[in-house]
């Protein structure tokens, strides 16, 4: 089964962190939080649609300049979620600047905040062509643990404590939908674009009698015709959707184990901190982070499939593997 997504760290263990998302059949990308970015491609920075911010220190929200000024002058909606405070801080970074040029540009580029309480989100959008100017009003609803709902897929934020709130997400694939690129050969059909759109019919759980064109190998501009539901029994698989989950900066306590462990269980892949050396718990319980045996003890106690330790204190750059193996000897005791 070829993943939907494709997780990658931007920077390496002992940078800022910052988890970059792409979907393999789109050109599109998600991002969990905004560190130093710079290892990005403009191209890639470009994909992004939606980014999740654990909380704003420094280094997990300091990108956010460089993503306003890639995307500065085009047409481009940009969403952003963070916890209590978010909207305060994004604010404070657009007022910053001066933006009297931008009443010149043609492009429409938005910023949609939106700011997640334990029980309620606000959402603010902030519009280039107005100088990024706060709104009057920003919208409310409630909040039921799901920061982004689409047809494909589902992100969803636990509050923890790391002395402030910071969010844990998860990414739930709704399911996957494996095409059978030997059906399509020997029905001579041309890959591309229309398969977004088939994939698309199928998570929006659309009529099975929708007529769907399709390009035909070798005959330039013929097009022909299936359902839905031709077209799911002859060239789909259907496999249980892709999990992952993002979890930094939070103490090791009672209540947040058990946040954690109900976000993240089960899930394939596990990207989560390691700060410290176990030898020195004592100092991540007084910077409320996670050791390596902890990190650990949580992918375990997740049975989670793949674990990735990243945020590590520069204090163990001579020793890395030294958190990697306390890691992996809490994993598989």
């Amino acid at each position: 089964m070829a993943p939907s997504f494709l997780p990658r760290l931007v920077n390496e263990p002992f940078g800022d962190p910052s988890l970059f998302i792409p979907f393999r059949y789109e050109n599109r990308a998600l991002l969990f939080d905004l560190g130093d970015i710079t290892a990005l491609s403009s191209r890639d920075i470009l994909k992004i649609t939606h980014i999740f911010v654990t909380h704003t220190h420094m280094d997990h929200f300091v990108g956010f300049d460089h993503v306003l000024r890639t995307m500065l002058g085009r047409d481009k909606d940009l969403y952003l979620y963070g916890p209590q405070g978010f909207l305060q801080n994004i604010e404070g970074k657009l007022s910053g600047y001066c933006w009297n040029l931008v009443k010149n540009y043609k492009n429409q580029f938005v910023i949609h905040a939106t700011e997640l309480h334990p029980d309620r989100v606000l959402t603010c959008r902030y519009s280039c062509c107005k100088g990024f100017l706060p709104p009057k009003k920003f919208s409310k609803g409630s909040f039921d643990n799901i920061a982004l709902r689409e047809p494909e897929m589902t992100i969803r934020a636990v509050h923890l404590d790391h002395g402030t709130p910071v969010l844990g997400f998860a990414l739930q694939e709704r399911f996957h939908v494996n095409i059978i690129k030997t059906a399509l050969d020997q029905m001579g059909l041309v890959q591309g674009p229309w398969l977004n759109r088939f994939k698309n019919l199928l998570y929006s759980h659309s009529n099975a009698e929708s007529v769907i064109n399709v390009p035909v190998e070798n005959k330039s501009g013929t097009k022909v015709s299936f359902t839905l539901k031709e077209l799911k029994s002859k060239i789909v698989r259907i496999t249980r959707g892709q999990r992952l989950a993002y979890i930094t900066d939070v103490s090791h306590t009672k209540e947040n184990m058990k946040k954690m462990i109900a976000l993240a269980d089960g899930v394939d892949h596990l990207f989560v901190e390691a700060a410290f050396s176990d030898r020195d718990r004592e100092l991540a319980k007084k910077k409320n982070h996670l050791t390596a045996r902890q990190a650990g003890e949580l992918a375990r106690l997740c049975s989670v499939k793949q674990y990735t330790l990243f945020h590590h204190s520069p204090r163990y750059t001579d020793c890395p593997d030294l958190l990697e193996a306390e890691a992996e000897s809490a994993y598989r005791r």
